[in-house]
């Protein structure tokens, strides 16, 4: 089911990490978007993901969002995690969709060694959370984790609460939802994605970490900026909320002008 928020400006299309649904995990982007510059905000849970009971999973996703965009496009993709590498899949399947790209610590889905990574990563802890006990252990960790995250960053109360709520992860959810990843990633080219306002925010890395630099290519292959804020996390949307408000307006100004 899609949602839009806002009755008019430009389109904003939200793709939550993993396997999350979009309404709620971005705290305070959608009221801080409507409220400047003035835009819709397209809630959507493609097949596999979220609230949605639809079949289906990555290799459907840009096909599944181009049919929620309908004629609400074309849109500025904010996506973070998975979210930012299925961003990437509907600018190159659907170029016409796309006026502008946010993309917060993407899934880096051109890498094939790191995107093999993930995919292998994420049925390990399908298997793994299906334990009783190893996988209370996770969970407890994944708590204690995000409860550090939340005083590290002195998170206000909503994003801390979204925080929070991402540790309780559905495991083979998100098991089913990087299904093919590595395959899907090398069949990803990039010359197909527009030459849109975009910008790609990486978690605070050594510059010789391997994701950084899977972000920075992407950012020279599309033509985008790449930000790091310092101690910025993989959640980025959670620690630096103020920071990816801004350039999310600044991305949709550009677009205006373009």
């Amino acid at each position: 089911m899609v949602k839009i928020v806002g009755d008019e400006g430009p389109a904003v299309l939200l793709l939550p990490g993993g396997a999350e649904a979009a309404e709620g995990f971005f705290p305070g982007l959608v009221e801080g978007l409507l409220a400047d510059p003035g835009v819709r905000v397209i809630l959507f849970d493609r097949p596999g993901v979220g609230d949605s009971i639809a079949p289906g999973g990555l290799a459907d996703a840009a096909d599944a969002l181009h049919e929620a965009i309908g004629e609400n496009g074309p849109v500025v993709a904010i996506g973070q995690s998975l979210g930012g590498a299925v961003a990437l899949l509907l600018a190159s399947q659907h170029p016409e969709d796309i006026a502008g790209l946010v993309l917060l610590d993407p899934t880096p889905i051109t890498d094939p060694k790191l995107a093999a990574m993930v995919e292998k990563r994420a049925q390990q802890a399908v298997k793994m959370f299906r334990m009783p006990v190893v996988g209370a252990i996770l969970r407890g960790s994944l708590k204690r984790s995000a409860k550090k995250s939340v005083e590290r960053h002195a998170m206000r109360p909503d994003v801390r609460d979204a925080m929070m709520t991402i540790t309780d992860l559905d495991a083979p959810k998100l098991g089913r939802a990087v299904v093919g990843l590595a395959d899907i990633g090398a069949a990803l080219d990039l010359s197909t994605v527009p030459r849109v306002p975009a910008v790609v925010v990486t978690a605070d890395r050594k510059p010789s970490d391997p994701i950084r630099a899977a972000h920075a290519r992407i950012a020279q292959e599309i033509g985008a900026e790449l930000v790091s804020w310092p101690r910025a996390e993989h959640a980025v949307h959670l620690t630096h909320p103020d920071e990816v408000l801004e350039t999310s307006r600044a991305v949709i100004s550009a677009t205006k002008q373009g």
